[in-house]
């Protein structure tokens, strides 16, 4: 992903949240045979407070991607979405793709089937926990026969990375007013292009621009 310093994301804090709140991503390997694509949820590891992110494969994707012996990149994909040039004004403009992006590059360390069985079970309850019913990994009908069958068909792994790219484009090189416009537009609840995630992350990152901006007058006054 090509960065441009007027889109960086480089706070913690906000890259935490973008990776929590997006957890289905997307992993990729260069391997002799080629690029390897897979797609997997994937967690915060909660025992750390960095940018650490533990989950599993599926076998036999653990030796298409050479798990543990190689660089992986594990991509998380935030709001994103269409912007029209017709909500820049009347002027000449070109339409393009506001969206949050982070990247986490590293060789994963495979996990031992006790880790990768807390891996599985905070999976399950993650996405289990929005529901009125919620069925959990060691609830019944599930055994721990059934379980640990169900663990031996994954591997486990967990990511620090030593290299993070994590790009935020949401029209910063807008002026406000055209910004605002552009969320209006999201929030509308007119046409094909409505998604309340991408405006909500467009005020966030907008309204910390104004904060500092605000903060920089005052301490130039």
């Amino acid at each position: 992903m090509r960065q441009n310093p007027s889109f960086a994301m480089t706070d913690a804090g906000e890259l935490r949240r973008v990776i929590d709140e997006n957890p289905w991503m997307t992993l990729v390997s260069a391997t002799e045979q080629g690029l390897v694509a897979s797609h997997y949820a994937v967690l915060l590891d909660e025992d750390r407070d960095d940018l650490t992110v533990v989950g599993h494969v599926g076998k036999p994707d653990d030796a298409i991607h050479g798990l543990g012996e190689q660089e992986l990149l594990v991509i998380v994909q935030g709001p994103h979405g269409y912007i029209s040039p017709g909500w820049y004004g009347d002027g000449p403009n070109v339409p393009t793709w506001n969206f949050v992006s982070v990247h986490l590059s590293g060789v994963p360390e495979v996990l031992t089937a006790e880790e990768n069985l807390r891996v599985l079970e905070r999976l399950v309850a993650r996405f289990e926990s929005g529901l009125p019913q919620p069925r959990l990994m060691w609830q019944p009908p599930n055994d721990e026969e059934y379980v640990r069958r169900l663990e031996r068909g994954t591997v486990g792994f967990r990511l620090t990375p030593t290299k993070v790219v994590a790009k935020r484009k949401l029209s910063q090189n807008k002026p406000d007013e055209v910004v605002d416009t552009i969320i209006a537009e999201l929030e509308s609840g007119a046409g094909p292009y409505v998604d309340p995630r991408l405006p909500a992350e467009m005020r966030r990152a907008h309204d910390a621009l104004r904060a500092a901006r605000s903060a920089a007058r005052g301490a130039a006054s």
